[in-house]
């Protein structure tokens, strides 16, 4: 059995306690257009709990908590196989069997051909208000649909959920941490307003990350 295989057969025992970590530290990762890591930065190997050697080529799930609707995923790699830009917020699991709550950004690098080549993705950490009051139910529910009925409804939930708001899910959870953060200092200069087009929500997203 070759190591992916042993990592990816590993049983993690899940323990309910969050990962003690520098919040205002950036997780940092490259990996190719199937989702396999190709690096690390060491903030993610610190949080993560596992080595560089344990991460290099294995799959980008190697960290996916059960506690994650596979829905979002499913969003989520829609899109940056489509070349566009995708923010979630992620509920990651360490080598330990604790968690980490991030929110997602990624550059997507191209050939001379115009074919995705790699994937790099920032990460950073999530107000704790907007993962208990808003994220942590929504999950939940979209988990439960997804164990009675399948990733189908599951996904027509969401949509439908989305729908009710007028918002995407990255214009919902834009809106989620700039409803927290508003007050904070760095922000006062930010000014509230809904954002459609990506290159906004990534002006967001680049000021959330560089904060």
């Amino acid at each position: 059995m070759n190591q992916e295989n042993q990592l990816q057969k590993q049983e993690r025992t899940i323990i309910d306690k969050e990962v003690s970590w520098d919040k205002t530290q950036v997780i940092m990762s490259k990996t190719n257009a199937f989702g396999i890591i190709e690096y690390a930065n060491e903030i993610f190997v610190d949080v993560s709990g596992y080595e560089d050697y344990e991460l290099m080529g294995q799959p980008h799930n190697i960290i996916r908590h059960p506690d994650m609707p596979r829905v979002i995923f499913k969003v989520l790699w829609e899109n940056l196989k489509n070349g566009k830009n995708f923010h979630a917020i992620v509920k990651n699991l360490a080598k330990s069997g604790r968690y980490y709550w991030v929110i997602t950004d990624f550059e997507i690098s191209r050939d001379e051909n115009d074919v995705i080549v790699n994937y790099f993705g920032r990460r950073q950490a999530v107000p704790q208000e907007v993962i208990a009051l808003h994220i942590e139910p929504l999950y939940k529910k979209l988990l439960q649909i997804e164990a009675a009925s399948g990733i189908e409804f599951s996904e027509k939930y969401l949509i439908g959920f989305l729908e009710e708001k007028g918002k995407s899910y990255v214009q919902y959870i834009k809106d989620l941490i700039f409803e927290q953060e508003k007050g904070h200092a760095k922000f006062d200069q930010y000014e509230e307003k809904h954002v459609e087009e990506d290159e906004e929500e990534r002006g967001f997203f680049s000021r959330l990350f560089n904060r």
